[in-house]
């Protein structure tokens, strides 16, 4: 990861540069933010402009309503953008904006997944340095810890401030397992996590009793979905790690073990060749069940929803948006929700804090615009964000989860239609969570994650094989670009 100094040059940028930008900013903002929608304009030329999502701009009103009751004064305007809907196309806009010095939009909602890139690239503004220590500090001390630490810079300061978390989980039909013999309430499935064998056998018998056409979903397609969460939990919870464990996820690179060729990994792919498969196919581990089916290798999210909610599966992984479909779909009564099942338990990993109920980190961050001509309003409004008030009403309005872990189980949010009646699972979830190892070279590493994990799944390739192949191509990668 880089190094502290080169963030803040952000703030010593030349004045006649940041002038000229300015200058030219005016028309050049109006011409990029053309590709966006300005769903909640509140109008006049000196209202902050925040670049959300569609789901942020539609409920700019009750946004705004919540800030000004949380604090923020009446004088300050924001406008809510919806930027790309794709998560990529968002990125990709940012990085436009932002590598050409404008000064609008002054806010950007920012992927948890991604933002380091712009942290590492010194394109937005230090927050420790700008924000009151009190928020500053409450972030640090109150907020669930992966998402703050996908939120700093390598000096450790923070460089954005979480808006919201998500979570997956393993959704199920707790009336099949329920014919099935088994019973969730009275073992605590909500919250104490079970082992992928016994996972597998309840599918399994689920599936046979109910008739249903599949047992367990998830999503393996090629993609980075695959890298970053699905495979990064399977092997985690296996007591594995692409390199080494929690405290190199971000760097430094080159300097780092690449470990994506030790056992815990491999036994992770033999084990959803087993579930893909049947133990008695090779490169597979005993004792496993099969419950799923090829097509996980070219699902993504809504492909592996869309059969569970039309109640052919018996389960399903998936993020919290999944919840309200699902229970939507076949009635509350019916929908169970777990942690995700783990292989060892972090006792057992030789890397601290992996293995366990592992769930991969998603959700969205808020990043200040360097360039601003409205700095002191940006800050003021991503600081009012950080208010319980505020993230109590945003939840209403939007459906994003605190970031808050105080205010994510209060009895305001637990009370939110559907979603609260699960949240000690996302919790568990939350306190559980593995972010996607980000660098500048991520994106080359992810795609060659994702190539040889699915390799390694569909029978492409040996388990063992893929694996060592893939530790070359990550080795190849990091010592290239050793910082």
């Amino acid at each position: 990861m880089n190094g502290g100094d080169t963030h803040t040059n952000t703030r010593r940028r030349s004045v006649t540069r940041r002038d000229f930008v300015k200058a030219a900013g005016a028309s050049g903002a109006a011409t990029a933010l053309a590709g966006c929608t300005v769903g909640g304009s509140q109008a006049g030329s000196g209202a902050v402009r925040w670049v959300t999502d569609s789901t942020g701009a539609d409920a700019a009103d009750a946004i705004r309503t919540a800030l000004y009751n949380a604090g923020l004064s009446k004088d300050i305007d924001l406008d809510v953008i919806a930027g790309p809907s794709q998560t990529g196309a968002r990125q990709s806009q940012y990085t436009r904006w932002l590598s050409a010095d404008l000064a609008d939009p002054d806010i950007f909602m920012m992927d948890s997944g991604w933002a380091l890139n712009f942290i590492n690239r010194a394109q937005v503004l230090n927050l420790t340095e700008n924000l009151p220590e009190s928020t500053v500090n409450l972030v640090e001390n109150e907020y669930f810890q992966a998402a703050v630490e996908t939120a700093r810079g390598g000096d450790g300061d923070l460089y954005a401030v979480p808006l919201f978390p998500d979570f997956p989980t393993m959704l199920y039909r707790k009336d099949l397992v329920k014919q099935a013999g088994y019973q969730p309430e009275s073992e605590n499935w909500a919250t104490e996590s079970m082992q992928w064998k016994k996972f597998s056998k309840v599918v399994a018998d689920a599936k046979r009793q109910s008739n249903v056409n599949y047992g367990f979903g998830f999503q393996a397609n090629i993609y980075e979905g695959l890298s970053c969460c699905d495979f990064n939990e399977f092997m985690t919870s296996w007591g594995g790690a692409y390199f080494g464990g929690r405290d190199t996820l971000f760097g430094p690179i080159g300097e780092r073990p690449v470990t994506v060729a030790e056992q815990p990994v491999v036994d992770a792919v033999r084990m959803i060749r087993s579930f893909i498969y049947g133990s008695d196919a090779p490169n597979t581990l005993d004792g496993y069940e099969q419950i799923s089916p090829r097509a996980v290798l070219s699902w993504t999210e809504n492909p592996s929803l869309s059969p569970f909610t039309a109640g052919n599966m018996v389960a399903l992984r998936n993020w919290p948006y999944a919840i309200p479909s699902s229970a939507e779909a076949f009635g509350e009564e019916k929908l169970g929700v777990m942690p995700i099942p783990y292989g060892v338990t972090a006792e057992k990993s030789q890397y601290e804090n992996i293995g366990g109920p592992v769930a991969a980190l998603g959700g969205w961050h808020n990043a200040v615009n360097p360039n601003s001509e409205r700095m002191e309003d940006a800050l003021a409004v991503v600081n009012t964000m950080t208010k319980p008030s505020f993230q109590r009403a945003l939840v209403e309005a939007t459906g994003w989860l605190p970031p808050n872990r105080e205010v994510f189980t209060s009895d305001k949010v637990k009370q939110v239609p559907v979603t609260g009646n699960y949240i000690e699972q996302l919790r568990i979830a939350g306190e559980n969570a593995i972010p996607r190892p980000v660098t500048v070279v991520w994106p080359q590493e992810s795609t060659k994650i994702a190539q040889l994990v699915h390799a390694g799944l569909s029978g492409d390739s040996p388990p063992k094989q893929a694996m060592n192949t893939l530790k070359d191509q990550l080795t190849a990668i990091e010592e290239f670009n050793a910082q």
